[in-house]
């Protein structure tokens, strides 16, 4: 077991098993106290390794993970404590791995529970070799101004309040880690507030023993006088009582055994921690204080006057010129966090991102203000969720049901078409389904499947106009650009593409009004006077009923209705119907196992 001071303000830890408030909590009290590098050098995360972000003050930091505790005390020599925060099952293994690296002095096992015949090897491991085991069942230690661990002290209002941001002159050792923080209060009020405080745990089996912190702060200068807050049960306290008879410790000792009041029970009471139960009279709170009382410690009659005891032993001291009090100093202001400072109403700040079409914010997720469980409910099919999401209101069935219809007439269209060929080659070169079905959809544009758009467009444009169609078509031809919605590479006059003609009979029973569908068929009829394969495609064919749908439906204005052509709406209907097929040939191939594709040689024309 050390012999002085365990801390100092270029102590620095390991900390074991993840958790992200304790380590802020740290890092802000090293702001606090003026510290230039951050107390928590690396994390050890079984499994994981890379950083963890976090704040040291107004500046945000990396901090390095770990998977494993050797590389991370090699990759730390200076870091020499290690905070352990895995659960009662595992803190036994890593304790003992970690008080066998040769950097780490100090143990802090947090758990509570831990098996106490691991508690037991732990200790005499620690104590073989020199080094510092706190806890288990431990909420730390601190040394003001300097370091602490974990949560101890609670939070910075805490702190601040208890002057824990600088040093002073008490020495401080508890079994509790609740009551270190109601004494360091008490503390900081009569005196000049602690320079060490420290929860050895509330096990039967400490690691550190109340009296092992006491000869500790005995040896220290800084420390001029101690507080020492026992309870029921065990007998650690009566080590401090032999202590104190042997003439070991010569500053003044303010103890307290708390428990008096298991002597009002019946029957014996377990209090809150594993070893506040009385075994029998020398365990009881009582037999200690009248033992610690005859062994020269200061002790009072009862708990409320553990504050005046404290208060007129330092009043002492001062008065024999032995302490001079610290001054006290204003701490900087630790930055709040945004998201509390927002909560209470402090700051305000821009957010980042803006969506009107879903929210999981509560018990469910909503899409467009429809709960998830509504649409289930229903019978919403993919159609209607489509029209939340897209759209963002409910439309008519009919209207959910003609999307639904495109989808599944525009889901594949063969392995030959462009999109459905590169997903095939993706697929038997190995890649993964994403690879194969973006290599596809990279595709779709004017010449494959993304003419859906500019067919609405340029079709509602000359029918709003009043184009007749060889004004509309012989206009496009002297600009250059070919009708979106014409023309197919295998379908004529006399073989008419199926999708388009379901289409077209679902609209006429259904819809209210076919204006602009009428008009493409018209269009259709100039174009097939120039060339018999200038039809109507399944891109003008959904373009223009489309545009039948919006405005036919009633729910959309015209301002909203160009935008949706504008925006790519309706070239969104061909990528995620096409999508279905793409992932269907992706599967397809893997499951044939199909070797890698060359393109055959007789099909390239080899020419200069």
């Amino acid at each position: 077991m050390a012999t002085g001071q365990i801390f100092s303000r270029n102590t620095q830890a390991l900390f074991y098993n993840y958790k992200q408030l304790p380590i802020q909590r740290m890092l802000d009290f090293d702001f606090l106290c003026g510290r230039e590098t951050p107390s928590v050098a690396g994390i050890i995360n079984p499994g994981s390794e890379g950083f963890q972000k976090l704040f040291f003050g107004q500046e945000e930091i990396a901090i390095p993970v770990h998977s494993m505790i050797e590389a991370a005390c090699s990759a730390h020599p200076t870091a020499d404590v290690f905070i352990n925060f895995a659960s009662f099952r595992s803190a036994a293994a890593s304790s003992m791995s970690a008080l066998k690296q040769p950097t780490i002095r100090v143990v802090a096992i947090i758990a509570e529970g831990v098996p106490e015949s691991d508690t037991k090897q732990l200790i005499a491991y620690a104590r073989a070799n020199n080094k510092v085991l706190i806890g288990p069942a431990t909420v730390g230690g601190i040394q003001a101004g300097a370091f602490k661990i974990g949560d101890t002290a609670g939070t910075i209002d805490n702190i601040i309040q208890c002057k824990l941001y600088r040093p002073g002159s008490v020495g401080f050792v508890s079994k509790s880690g609740g009551m270190s923080n109601e004494l360091y209060n008490t503390i900081a009020r009569v005196t000049d507030g602690i320079y060490e405080g420290i929860a050895i745990g509330g096990d039967v089996f400490p690691g550190s023993t109340l009296s092992d912190h006491v000869l500790r702060f005995n040896n220290m200068p800084q420390v001029k006088m101690m507080v020492v807050l026992g309870e029921l049960g065990g007998r650690d306290e009566y080590s401090l009582v032999e202590a104190l008879k042997d003439g070991k410790v010569h500053k003044p000792v303010v103890a307290w055994v708390s428990g008096t009041c298991a002597r009002l029970f019946k029957s014996e009471v377990q209090f809150g921690h594993a070893g506040a139960k009385s075994g029998g009279e020398l365990e009881s709170a009582q037999a200690k204080n009248q033992a610690l009382r005859e062994a020269g410690a200061v002790v009072p009659t009862s708990y409320e006057a553990f504050e005046t005891a404290i208060k007129e032993t330092f009043e002492k001291l001062v008065e024999e010129g032995k302490i001079a009090p610290v001054p006290d100093v204003e701490p900087p202001q630790i930055p709040e966090d945004l998201k509390y400072a927002i909560k209470s109403g402090k700051v305000r700040a821009p957010t980042h991102i803006i969506s009107t079409i879903s929210d999981d914010r509560g018990e469910e997720p909503c899409y467009a203000g429809v709960p998830m469980s509504s649409i289930i409910q229903h019978g919403y099919g993919v159609g209607d969720v489509i029209s939340l999401l897209w759209f963002k209101r409910s439309l008519p069935r009919y209207c959910t049901q003609f999307i639904e219809i495109c989808i599944m007439l525009c889901a594949d269209h063969g392995p030959c078409v462009s999109g459905a060929h590169n997903t095939i080659v993706t697929a038997r070169a190995g890649k993964d389904l994403v690879s194969s079905l973006v290599s596809g959809l990279l595709t779709i544009g004017p010449r494959f499947g993304g003419a859906i758009d500019d067919a609405a467009r340029y079709f509602k444009d000359a029918c709003d106009r009043g184009l007749t169609p060889y004004e509309f078509v012989e206009g496009m031809k002297k600009k250059g650009i070919r009708v979106p919605g014409i023309g197919h590479r295998i379908k004529s006059r006399d073989n008419r593409d199926k999708r388009v003609q379901l289409l077209q009979q679902y609209a006429h029973t259904h819809f209210p009004s076919v204006k602009y569908m009428e008009y493409a068929v018209q269009v259709e009829a100039y174009t097939l006077s120039k060339a018999n394969n200038l039809v109507l495609n399944v891109d003008g064919a959904i373009g223009s009923l489309f545009l039948d749908l919006l405005a036919g439906s009633g729910m959309f204005s015209k301002q909203e209705i160009d935008e949706i052509v504008e925006i790519g709406y309706l070239n969104g209907l061909f990528v995620l119907a096409r999508s279905i097929g793409l992932i269907g040939h992706t599967f397809d191939q893997k499951r044939l196992k199909q070797p890698l594709y060359r393109h055959p040689w007789e099909d390239v024309l080899y020419t200069k």
